[in-house]
């Protein structure tokens, strides 16, 4: 093949891409070799002798794959974790998950009258500090002090 280096440049700066971006039509090569002013590579261009190439972007395959690794359990050993653990699954939120629940069901306990204001600040106290670890055991131990009947459970 013939040298159109210099079609080449004139081509890239019309079409503001890179050399490497440039198309030259194989079969129509020799055509393009008498191309010698920018006037004519414009004509070139408009003929779709040249053309740019589509940009090419980067791959997201491997991304994806390493993605669907980790959705499965792997790449998750302590070689790849930066945070302490507690930045990775929240000491807080494990915390609210277990409170929230327990308030609720103190305050609806309170509402249906089942409970007096008085006991429900006990086990409220008793919540905030810990004592219960979900709405079933905060039950069981009303039950077992007598603050609350089996049937109403």
């Amino acid at each position: 093949m013939s040298d159109l280096r210099n079609q080449k440049r004139m081509a890239a700066s019309i079409l503001k891409c890179g050399v490497n971006r440039v198309w030259i039509d194989p079969d129509k090569a020799e055509d393009v070799q008498d191309c010698i002013t920018r006037g004519d590579i414009r004509t070139a261009i408009d003929s779709g002798l040249i053309k740019a190439a589509v940009k090419q972007g980067t791959s997201k395959g491997r991304i994806r794959h390493a993605a669907a690794q980790k959705a499965s359990g792997k790449r998750k050993g302590p070689g790849s974790r930066k945070g302490t653990a507690n930045a990775r699954a929240p000491e807080k939120e494990a915390w609210m998950a277990t409170i929230r629940p327990i308030r609720d069901e103190l305050k609806q306990l309170r509402a249906d009258g089942k409970i007096a204001p008085s006991v429900y600040r006990l086990y409220y106290r008793k919540a905030k500090g810990g004592v219960y670890t979900s709405r079933r055991n905060l039950k069981q131990h009303m039950v077992a002090d007598g603050n609350l009947k089996e049937e109403e459970i």
